[in-house]
């Protein structure tokens, strides 16, 4: 069972692209399904290791469904347990594992669309400011990582894999792979160039003990800075601007896209920065631009009021 699972996701590293946080939650949730299985049909217990996975049944699955709902995931959650299970058995059709796929006939969980959150410029300002009130190496790669996500609307997960390397500051470019490794070259502002550049050249240099390491952004161990790490040093930083808005690794980000439509950058560009694959993801943010519009509209407009 545990090889045919490895061997999942090996397909999914190799063929498809899928990135190691996708690839860790796809194996969390196979991981939660079968210790349902385990846990909840004694004739799937009964049934020798070699049949096991020929043995799940589409009622299985529902119960497992069901049993995620109870316990209050959200719906973009359960969406993605789903997804794992039924991708699991479509793999193992498709190599001759399992004759029949029992989830062939079953619904995808709806997941209603919301729309991301994103801060005023304001907001961005005062969140950027609060490295800058300290001169330790830690506060000065903060300042960096900040500008520069704020600059390029990079993931967080970009971020925090990039290697020096991958910094051109002469050219006020940046390197970064997103979703299925494919690579994009991103502008930098030149604020962003600045804070990265004192960094690299004072804070990440104090910060490293020892030559070697490539990671771009350090943490006090000389590591390569975790995504986790990130979230805590953004909330601290948005706690101390005094920011109502609950605050996400994704922050910037959406932030970055909405300030760019909202100034006249065309949708197909900021589907390129973004590094999104299919435009309607991109589409998202023009909703948010629209309400800014119609705010305008019933301030200004004089039969608005």
């Amino acid at each position: 069972m545990e090889q045919k699972l490895n061997d999942f996701l090996t397909f999914l590293s190799v063929e498809k692209g899928f990135s190691e946080n996708t690839l860790a939650a796809y194996r969390n949730d196979l991981t939660q399904f079968t210790e349902f299985l385990e846990s909840s049909f004694s004739d799937y217990q009964a049934v020798p290791a070699e049949d096991k996975w020929q043995s799940v049944t589409k009622q299985a699955i529902v119960s497992f469904i069901l049993h995620i709902k109870d316990r209050q995931y959200r719906p973009s959650t359960v969406a993605r347990k789903v997804a794992a299970v039924r991708s699991f058995f479509h793999f193992l059709v498709a190599e001759g594992l399992v004759r029949d796929d029992p989830t062939a006939t079953l619904d995808s969980p709806k997941v209603g669309k919301s729309l991301p959150r994103a801060i005023s410029v304001q907001e961005v300002d005062a969140l950027l400011a609060q490295p800058a009130k300290g001169s330790t190496p830690a506060a000065q790669r903060d300042k960096a990582m900040l500008e520069l996500l704020y600059a390029t609307g990079m993931r967080v997960s970009e971020l925090v894999s990039l290697n020096l390397e991958d910094l051109n500051l002469a050219a006020g470019y940046v390197r970064c792979f997103g979703k299925g490794s494919k690579e994009r070259i991103i502008p930098v502002a030149p604020a962003a160039v600045e804070a990265v550049q004192h960094y690299v050249q004072h804070g990440r240099r104090e910060l490293l003990p020892e030559l070697g390491e490539s990671a771009a952004f350090l943490n006090h161990r000389g590591q390569r800075l975790t995504r986790q790490g990130f979230w805590l040093i953004i909330k601290g930083y948005a706690r101390q601007a005094g920011i109502a808005t609950t605050i996400t690794p994704h922050t910037l980000r959406h932030s970055f896209a909405t300030h760019m439509l909202n100034n006249g950058a065309d949708l197909r560009s900021v589907q390129e920065l973004l590094g999104h694959a299919n435009i309607a993801t991109t589409q998202i943010y023009t909703h948010l631009t629209r309400d800014r519009i119609r705010q305008v509209y019933d301030r200004a407009h004089p039969r608005a009021k």
